[in-house]
């Protein structure tokens, strides 16, 4: 039986990609007298995946993508006014509000007096405990775990030091690389609940997913009626 529910945070408790969309737009806006939108986001791209060794995922290390991008693409011609400005990108992502996903936060407080709930995100450490209590969910969750990567080896060390046996743990998340996969292989529970758009470093090649059968839910708010069923 399932008594321990662990969610990822970005774009499955809350918007996320939406901000990161809207920076990209405004830096190919900026940079647009260099080079071609398109062109501009795929170097952009290019160098956050190279850069994620380094900086790990979360703002900070997008915005040091941006700036290196930009020294790249203007052969150092970039202008001072214009890196400002993108920090000043950064500054406005940082503030941005939180905004819960539709039907969070009932999912979110009607679980909280039966399972126990973690939350397991990538991300700035920072930057992730910011958003978690400007959310106002934080007080539903009995453990916070930020980490660098989501493998099966990291999701097998925070179930050890929680002590929860992987028989009873659901992971519930958007991504099929980060929030699915892994666990599966595993040997745990994970539920797919698709965002509406997909980061490009979160995509899977359905070869890879072959005949394996994912749990998938087309909105938060179903989660409850699909754990009643597991312990029915």
């Amino acid at each position: 039986m399932i008594n321990t529910v662990a969610f990822d945070a970005d774009d499955t408790l809350w918007h996320n990609e939406r901000i990161f969309l809207s920076a990209k737009e405004k830096y190919k806006a900026l940079l647009a007298r260099y080079h071609e939108p398109a062109w501009i986001e795929e170097r952009l791209d290019a160098t956050e995946m190279r850069n994620i060794k380094h900086f790990g995922y979360g703002i900070k290390g997008f915005t040091l993508s941006m700036i290196e991008t930009a020294v790249e693409l203007t052969e150092g011609r970039v202008k001072g006014h214009e890196i400002k400005d993108i920090v000043g990108f950064a500054h406005e992502m940082l503030a941005s509000p939180i905004n819960l996903l539709e039907g969070v936060r009932e999912t979110v407080e009607s679980l909280h007096n039966n399972y126990r709930l973690m939350v397991i995100t990538k991300g700035d450490l920072f930057d992730q405990e910011t958003k978690i209590a400007r959310s106002g969910l934080g007080d539903y969750f009995d453990e916070v775990e930020i980490v660098s990567e989501k493998t099966k080896g990291v999701y097998e060390t925070v179930l050890s030091r929680h002590q929860v046996p992987k028989f009873e743990f659901v992971m519930v998340g958007n991504s099929l690389k980060s929030d699915v996969l892994p666990v599966l292989e595993l040997g745990a529970k994970a539920v797919h609940v698709p965002y509406e758009t997909e980061w490009f470093h979160e995509r899977v090649n359905p070869e890879k997913l072959g005949d394996l059968a994912i749990d998938t839910l087309p909105s938060i708010d179903g989660l409850t009626e699909w754990l009643e069923a597991r312990a029915g």
